[in-house]
């Protein structure tokens, strides 16, 4: 970034020139879009070199994940039986829901394919 013609045209800004609205004008408008062109390669130049960053990252992570194996391993396999316990609850949640508005509830076993007849439940109105 330290060649950039934009750095070129702004050093010309401390000549001395007679007041013209036109002028003004159009020097406002080639300020607002020098800076626009320097923000962008700013941009473009963060990015190039950010694209390299990016690719060693994801190699170092990748490193510390085959060195660590064995930490992640438990939790890998608990992973299974969280979610199983997450579903279960949210199926248990739902059908707590449509017993108390009256609706007819499948059990876990029909709904998880364990029994492939389905059990119809209806709240007893006592």
């Amino acid at each position: 970034m330290a060649v950039d013609s934009t750095f070129e045209f702004e050093k010309r800004r401390n000549r001395p020139v007679k007041y013209d609205r036109d002028l003004m004008g159009k020097t406002i408008l080639a300020m607002q879009r020098v800076r626009e062109i320097k923000e962008r390669r700013e941009k473009e130049h963060f990015d190039r070199r950010m694209k390299d960053a990016k690719r060693e990252k994801k190699t170092q992570a990748r490193v510390e994940i085959e060195k660590s194996t064995e930490l992640l391993a438990p939790a890998v396999a608990n992973r299974e039986e969280v979610l199983r316990n997450v579903v279960d609850g949210m199926r248990e949640r739902i059908a707590a829901r449509k017993r108390s508005s009256g609706e007819k509830v499948k059990s876990a076993a029909a709904i998880s394919g364990g029994d492939k007849k389905v059990a119809a439940e209806s709240m007893d109105e006592s």
